[in-house]
């Protein structure tokens, strides 16, 4: 048993498994996820078996459709009273061919049997590759997620941390300006509130707008 038999299969067991190859479910996972080679090639088998299975039950059925005429043939000949030469030796013809329909019908359903093995095991192998391929890629998304929570975490305490800063030099500069304008005087802070005005440079909140 291979390692992904063993990590699957305990879920799988007694679980009805659809022919993938036919559910349309199967192949909308591969508009998710890319479709890998070894998939390709296990669903081209599978495509495979199914059309055989196809050609030899619509040759069963053709033969069971011949049989059916030959078998009447015989009965009309016989219900008919006619003992001729020609009538015995079509009746004679009819049973021999009829002989090698169930000839090939038996080679036809013993074909058939292996194929639905062959199909059972096939599409199992698939279902194998499908999950696998499915969840290694949910575990690399998931990777990626946690990688990008993380990134967005460290962004929102970078976030706080600059926003506290930037109040903190706002803060700081109003005093300073504050303590400049007490100590040398309006005349002279004057002129440097042409250059710049702390109270200008700092954004202005909603209640500052408004008034």
């Amino acid at each position: 048993m291979s390692r992904k038999e063993e990590i699957y299969k305990p879920a799988l067991v007694g679980k009805n498994i659809p022919i993938l190859t036919l559910d349309n479910k199967w192949h909308r996972l591969f508009t998710q996820t890319e479709i890998s080679p070894e998939i390709k090639l296990k669903e081209q088998e599978l495509n495979d078996l199914l059309k055989r299975q196809g050609k030899l039950n619509n040759e069963c059925k053709k033969l069971r459709s011949i049989k059916t005429k030959l078998r009447d043939e015989i009965v009309s000949l016989m219900d008919g009273g006619n003992e001729s030469s020609a009538a015995q030796k079509k009746q004679e013809e009819n049973k021999k061919l009829i002989e090698d329909c169930n000839e090939r019908l038996e080679a036809d359903q013993d074909e058939l049997l292996d194929i639905e093995k062959e199909i059972s095991t096939v599409n199992y192998e698939l279902m194998l590759l499908s999950m696998e391929v499915c969840y290694e890629a949910i575990r690399d998304n998931t990777a990626e997620i946690e990688q990008i929570d993380k990134w967005i975490n460290q962004m929102r305490i970078d976030l706080k941390k600059n926003v506290v800063r930037k109040q903190e030099k706002e803060v700081y500069n109003q005093n300073l300006y504050s303590y400049m304008h007490d100590i040398f005087g309006p005349e002279v802070i004057e002129i440097f509130d042409m250059k710049y005005n702390p109270a200008e440079k700092a954004p202005k909140t909603a209640g500052d707008k408004k008034s």
